[in-house]
């Protein structure tokens, strides 16, 4: 089967180092695994036209101290960005046509699109991948600045940063500096692929999920644990063949996996399979 132009151009970007990604166009091509007519180029050129609208607003060469909250006011007062907190689920939210469309997602997304207008504007923007959530930070004259998008742009301390630890974590999780360290693109949209493929797996969704571990793989090829997801998936999808290989490989990459003996009966049921189709 012919592989997706979408994939083939998002294999084509994140083969680049990781300051070379284009974030917003590597987001958009992953949402054309649900949207396989969607006009990439139209989305990328609304960025523009938000940049553009800030520009007005703040003048050229603005720093970051006025860039952060005239941005924050434009996002979040003016065009109504928001947390998905009613359905944070929903495959839709890190989708950035989507985001852009319904004006609501999750934190990366909204830390995606907060990166690309931002960077648009000259502002030097990161996101920051803490553990079971994510925030971006904005170098300002004073330190870094964190903030936000998921709650509507406001800015944190290391200690607000704590906090939000705590309501997910019940304190078992102490905030560390190595926690607010710069998250590459290629990791970005990593995790957004892992969210995805975690989403379209309990809902069952084999073909979606499998298309998720698709894009995986064109970022991290040697990757022994998406290989071993697409040939589980290939399992339930009774592709015995495409299974039976991809299992294979990952015993070859990893011969002392804990799950080693499982995936080994696995792979034994598909050859035996394979072998009564053919």
């Amino acid at each position: 089967m012919r592989e997706p132009r979408s994939r083939s151009l998002f294999g084509e970007i994140v083969s680049r180092p990781d300051d070379a990604v284009d974030l917003a166009a590597a987001s958009l091509l992953i949402a054309c695994e649900a949207y396989p007519d969607l006009e990439v180029d139209c989305y990328l050129s609304r960025l523009e036209q938000m940049a553009a609208a800030m520009r007005e607003r703040v003048g050229v060469g603005a720093g970051a101290e006025d860039l952060v909250p005239a941005l924050n006011r434009y996002l979040f007062g003016e065009l109504g960005f928001r947390g998905n907190t009613e359905d944070y689920y929903d495959p839709r939210n890190s989708f950035l046509n989507d985001v852009l469309d319904r004006r609501m997602g999750i934190p990366i997304s909204l830390s995606a699109l907060y990166i690309e207008v931002g960077s648009r504007l000259g502002l030097a923007v990161d996101g920051v991948g803490l553990p079971g959530h994510f925030i971006v930070k904005a170098a300002g004259p004073q330190g870094d600045m964190l903030i936000d998008p998921f709650h509507g742009g406001a800015l944190l301390s290391q200690e607000d940063c704590q906090r939000r630890l705590d309501r997910i974590y019940e304190g078992r999780v102490q905030m560390e500096p190595s926690m607010l360290a710069p998250c590459g693109r290629k990791p970005m949209l990593t995790r957004m692929l892992r969210n995805l493929k975690t989403i379209y797996t309990k809902a069952e969704d084999y073909p979606h999920a499998l298309g998720t571990i698709e894009l995986l793989l064109k970022i991290r090829p040697d990757s022994a644990e998406d290989m071993r997801d697409r040939g589980l998936l290939y399992v339930a999808l009774d592709c015995y063949g495409l299974a039976a290989r991809d299992l294979e490989t990952y015993l070859s990459r990893t011969p002392g996996a804990p799950d080693g003996p499982v995936v080994r009966a696995t792979l034994e049921r598909m050859r035996h399979k394979q072998a009564r189709v053919n």
